[in-house]
C-alpha cells in the first residue's frame, strides 16, 4: 500500500474476490467515524452484506458510515454514503468535512467541491479546521419529508406519552439533505435515548425514517445535543444534526443564527446564514490507513 497526497492508492483489482487486499482510510470528525474507499480510478460496488461486514465494530473495521468516493463531472469527487445497516443516505456533515480535508490535502487547494446525493457542497480551510457549506435548510413538510403536510415544522405534534415522561409533545423538523427531528428538552441525558431513539426513528410520521436529536440550551448561543442517527444508532457527533439543531433553536427564538453545538465527541460551530444556507466548522482526524482482507468480503 502507498499513500499519495493523503489518499490510499489502490491496486488494480478491488473486487475482494481474487485474494488481493483492498485499501481504506479510517477518519473521524469529533468521533463520528468513517471507513473511506477511493473508487475514483475504478468503480467499487459493495453488496449490502459486505457493507454491514465492514461496518461491524467487532468483526470488521467498524464505523458510523462507510464512504465510497467516485468520479464527478461537477465536482472534485462524488461521495456515496452508507450506514452500518447498508442503507444509503444523501448527506453526512462530518463525512463531508473529512473528505473535504483529504481532497484539499490531495490537491493543495484551500477549497474543494464535493457532490453528494443532497447536492454540491463546498469545503474550505478555516481556523477551526474545515468549514462546509451544507446548503439550505429545508423546512417544508414535503421536503423533509413528513407524512403530515399541513403542519408548522417548528412544532410538529407527536404523541410521545407512551415513550418517555417529560419528552416534549412536539418537535422541530428540518432537512439538511436528510430528515431531522429536534426535541428541545431541559436535559439531554434525562431520557432513555437508546430505547426511544429507534422507536422515534421509525415512527410512521417519517416515511424515510429520521435522525432524532435531543437538544438543550446550555447558555447564550450554546446548545448541547445527543443524536440517534437513522441506520447507525447513537453517535458521538452528527454534523447535519448539529446544523438542524442550530436552525431549530433559532426558529424557536432561543438563539441567534450562530451557535456552538456541543456533542459527546466535541464542539461544532454552526451558522444559519441569511440566505438560508447552513455553515458548519470543526476539526477532522485521520485515524489510520488499512488493508481489508478479502475474507471479510468472501460471503458478500
Amino acid at each position: 500500500m502507498t499513500i499519495a497526497s493523503g489518499f490510499v492508492v489502490f491496486g488494480p483489482d478491488l473486487s475482494g474476490r481474487s485474494g488481493k487486499m483492498m485499501d481504506f482510510v479510517k477518519m473521524n470528525g469529533l468521533g463520528n467515524d468513517f471507513v473511506v474507499f477511493d473508487g475514483r480510478s475504478r468503480p467499487l460496488v459493495f453488496t449490502p452484506a459486505q457493507t454491514r461486514a465492514i461496518a461491524d465494530r467487532r468483526y470488521g473495521v467498524g464505523c458510523d458510515q462507510m464512504i465510497v468516493l467516485e468520479p464527478s463531472a461537477r465536482a472534485d469527487a462524488f461521495m456515496r454514503i452508507f450506514n452500518p445497516d447498508s442503507s444509503e443516505v444523501s448527506a453526512c456533515g462530518n463525512a463531508t468535512r473529512c473528505i473535504g480535508q483529504r481532497l484539499m490535502a490531495e490537491t493543495g487547494r484551500d477549497a474543494v467541491t464535493i457532490e453528494t446525493g443532497a447536492g454540491l457542497l463546498r469545503a474550505t480551510r478555516s481556523a477551526a479546521g474545515v468549514t462546509v457549506d451544507m446548503g439550505p435548510a429545508r423546512l417544508r413538510p414535503e421536503e423533509i419529508p413528513l407524512a403530515l403536510r399541513d403542519v408548522d415544522t417548528r412544532a410538529v405534534p407527536l404523541d410521545v406519552a407512551p415513550l418517555a415522561a417529560g419528552l416534549p409533545g412536539t418537535f422541530s423538523a428540518v432537512s439538511m439533505g436528510n430528515p431531522h427531528a429536534i426535541f428541545l428538552v431541559e436535559d439531554v441525558n434525562a431520557h432513555d435515548f437508546e430505547r426511544i431513539g429507534p422507536i422515534l426513528e421509525t415512527h410512521p410520521i417519517f416515511p424515510e425514517r429520521a435522525n432524532i436529536s435531543l437538544v438543550a440550551l446550555a447558555g447564550e448561543n450554546h446548545l448541547i445535543q445527543r443524536v440517534w442517527e437513522r441506520g447507525a444508532g447513537l453517535t458521538l457527533a452528527c454534523g447535519s444534526g448539529a446544523c438542524a439543531a442550530g436552525v431549530a433553536a433559532h426558529r424557536a427564538g432561543l438563539t441567534g443564527r450562530s451557535v456552538t453545538v456541543s456533542l459527546p465527541g466535541g464542539d461544532l460551530a454552526i451558522t444559519w446564514r441569511e440566505d438560508g444556507h447552513v455553515e458548519m466548522s470543526g476539526g477532522t482526524a485521520l485515524a489510520f490507513t488499512g488493508r481489508l482482507d478479502p475474507s471479510l468480503l468472501a460471503d458478500g
